[in-house]
Order: structure tokens, then sequence, then C-alpha cells
């Protein structure tokens, strides 16, 4: 085998190894400033788009020891692959598919199950581990701010809850300091 080739198949072969997931894209009819944006979205989720000839791709597959999936590499092949959860990658694509027509997402590797184009989609729109976490909190601290709120009900029963009372007290003081320094001054005013 030729040296060139070798060291391009043992850099996807490194790729391949660091990430959790491959994503397959046709990216035909892209422009190079669409390709470019694709990139660049998928950048900053974590996530790299590298364009490889699919013979060089299937032997760093086989040599990895993933599925095989060298019968959907046909055409104008992308490779997607990244660090982070595969949720955001497919979410990018499948919001740029939407908005230029292209690219069309064709298989994909998700640890050693391979993925077809509508599992994919349906993995796009699962919501990132963030907003699984924020929901999950929301749900569990529900019950706690239900009984915060009977609670404030039994003891404030106007539902006033603009003055605490701690705000009470200065009120207080401050409306019975003019009536005491009224009451001092009437005397002078009189002798």
């Amino acid at each position: 085998m030729n040296p060139d080739k070798k060291i391009i198949i043992n850099g996807l072969l490194d790729r391949v190894n660091a990430s959790p997931y491959l994503i397959v894209i046709d990216y035909t009819g892209l422009t190079v400033q669409q390709f470019t944006e694709l990139r660049n979205r998928l950048g900053a989720g974590g996530a790299n788009c590298t364009v490889a000839k699919n013979s060089y791709m299937r032997k760093a597959l086989a040599e990895a020891g993933m599925p095989d999936i060298g019968a959907d590499l046909t055409g104008q092949m992308a490779y997607v692959m990244g660090e982070a959860e595969v949720f955001s990658a497919a979410k990018v694509i499948k919001n740029f598919e939407k908005e230029f027509k292209k690219p069309e997402m064709k298989v994909g590797i998700l640890g050693n199950a391979v993925l077809d184009a509508t599992a994919l989609k349906a993995i796009a729109d699962i919501p990132s581990r963030e907003a699984v976490l924020s929901q999950l909190l929301a749900t569990i601290l529900e019950p706690a701010t239900r009984i915060a709120r009977v609670v404030k009900a039994k003891f404030d029963p106007d539902g006033d809850d603009s003055s605490s009372p701690e705000e009470e007290a200065p009120a207080a003081v401050a409306a019975e300091a003019p009536a005491a320094e009224a009451e001092t001054a009437t005397p002078t005013a009189e002798a």
C-alpha cells in the first residue's frame, strides 16, 4: 500500500477510535460556503466533518472493528465525528438540512450499532443532556415549591407577599417619628 494512503487511513482510524459515533452524510449539491457553514455549526457543538475517499473510510472502519457499512459509502460522502454527544451533531445536520434541503444523513454508527437515516433523525429530536437534567430538576423541585406555597398561604392569608414583618417595623417607626416631632414642636410654639 502506498505510504501516503496508509497515513490518511491511520488519521481516519484515530478519529474513528476517538469518537463514540459516526454520521455519514451525502453532501452532493452543497456549495463551498454552505459546507463551511455546516462545519462551523458542527464545530460549535463539538463535532467535526471530514471528507475522505469512501475506500479509505471503509479500511479505517474495518481496522477499528466497526460494523460494516461499506455498501452505504457511495457518492460524495462526508463523515461527522466528535467527542461530544451525538444528539447535538445530529440536530445540527437535521436543522441544516431543513434550512438548505441538504446534506442528507445516510447512515451512522453509535457504539457498535448501525443506524439508518430515520434513526439518526429521531436521535436529533432527543433533547440534550443539559435539557433533560433541567427538566428532571424542575420535576424534583416541584413538590417542594408547592409545599412552600401552601406554608406561605397559611401564614399570610391575605396573600400579600410584598412586605414581611421585618419590613413593617421600619415603616411603623418612620410613621411614629413625625408624630413625636410634631408634639415636641407644638409646646415650643405656644411658649
